[in-house]
């Protein structure tokens, strides 16, 4: 199994370091030596501007300024250092210029006020930017609590997937899967919740949760949806108290085990391609069912069907937000169609291509959360 585990690399990359963003709010986007450079050369060129207008126009005193500016792209240690630096400048020129002790005092003061409220304005920022980024570092280890990174490797099947949120800030929508290995064999559920973005995820993690426990618990596939279903129903009840909109989930559930056949339960889902031998097409289930959530609407008990799943071949699961992704005219995304021009394409390589074109497809702009799985069966050792 170790071994497995080592021959696949997780699609998504390593997660973020939890401190990561706090780090990255504090550092300045100037480097010292460009800043020297730059402050350098602005105070010259005001002091020359200064000298050529002579008392009809008195630059220097815009200086001031500077700190505000420096308060946004640097640091704290930096917007303090551009403080004193103006405060001194405009010191020096008060000096030597020419008027009443009050200009003087008031000239001062007011050099000093702005300077000070420069750096306010950059501590202010780093504060709130901190804040931010530790809110969404914890969000972010919540998120892949829900969801777990791919590839996923069990003793029956290679897991490849493809997940895309329509909000491009987050790492979980309203597209759900998982993988889990259990005493009857790998179970794996790729599922749509009614909406789209962070408002689905409650009923996402619902379903997951239930999914997680039930296919170690259930010796039967049925089992595994009844559980699902009891999971959502209880969802719904909890988010109709609170006020919040209910919610179905469309999913496919599948069975795998030593043999060649494949379970699945397909529950108001997109049926399952399979890729083999330079051949395409879609797996006919005969059977399709409710989502889950909205069993008591229909008095038909769910039950499996199977076919057969070959060694070598790619079975790839998607979501409707890869079939019902369009172009600029309006047009479906045609994925039996294209999956046709990569027959000849492993699991990884197979989503990778879909992607690509997916993203060129629509023109990078997304409808919908978009989640693929590209499955394989485990060589027999």
């Amino acid at each position: 199994m170790a071994q497995k585990q080592s021959e696949v690399r997780h699609r998504s990359g390593a997660a973020p370091r939890p401190d990561a963003g706090t780090e990255a709010v504090s550092r300045s986007r100037i480097g010292n030596g460009v800043l020297v450079c730059g402050l350098a050369l602005l105070t010259a060129l005001v002091v020359f501007l200064d000298a050529t207008t002579g008392n009809d126009l008195r630059v220097v005193p815009l200086l001031v300024v500077v700190p505000a500016l420096a308060s946004v792209y640097c640091s704290l240690r930096q917007t303090i250092w551009v403080a004193v630096w103006i405060t001194t400048v405009v010191v020096g020129f008060r000096v030597g210029a020419d008027g009443t002790f009050w200009d003087f005092v008031f000239g001062i003061g007011f050099a000093v006020l702005a300077c000070a409220l420069g750096v306010a304005a950059c501590a202010a920022r780093i504060r709130h930017a901190t804040e931010m980024a530790r809110l969404r570092s914890a969000a972010v280890a919540l998120q892949r609590q829900i969801l777990r990174p791919l590839p996923v490797v069990t003793d029956h099947v290679f897991a490849y997937g493809l997940y895309e949120p329509i909000e491009e800030d987050r790492f979980v929508g309203g597209d759900i899967y998982e993988v889990v290995e259990s005493p009857y064999g790998t179970r794996v559920i790729i599922g749509d919740v009614q909406g789209k973005g962070l408002a689905a995820i409650g009923a996402g993690f619902a379903a997951i949760a239930a999914f997680r426990e039930a296919a170690i618990r259930e010796p039967t596939l049925t089992g595994v949806v009844e559980a699902l279903e009891d999971a959502v129903v209880r969802h719904n009840v909890f988010s109709a108290q609170t006020g919040e909109t209910e919610r179905f989930v469309t999913a496919l559930v599948l069975g795998f085990d030593e043999g060649g056949r494949v379970e699945a339960v397909n529950c108001g889902h997109l049926p399952p391609r399979l890729v083999h031998e330079g051949w395409t097409s879609a797996v006919t289930l005969h059977r399709t069912y409710v989502p889950l959530g909205l069993a008591g609407l229909s008095r038909e008990a769910r039950t499996t069907e199977s076919f057969d799943f070959p060694q070598g071949a790619t079975l790839l699961v998607v979501t409707d937000g890869v079939t019902e992704a369009r172009d600029a005219a309006g047009a479906f995304y045609p994925l039996d169609e294209r999956l046709g021009g990569w027959a000849g394409h492993g699991p990884r390589e197979l989503l990778d291509a879909l992607h690509i074109d997916l993203e060129s497809f629509s023109g990078g702009v997304r409808r919908d959360d978009v989640a693929a799985l590209a499955l394989r069966r485990a060589p027999v050792v």
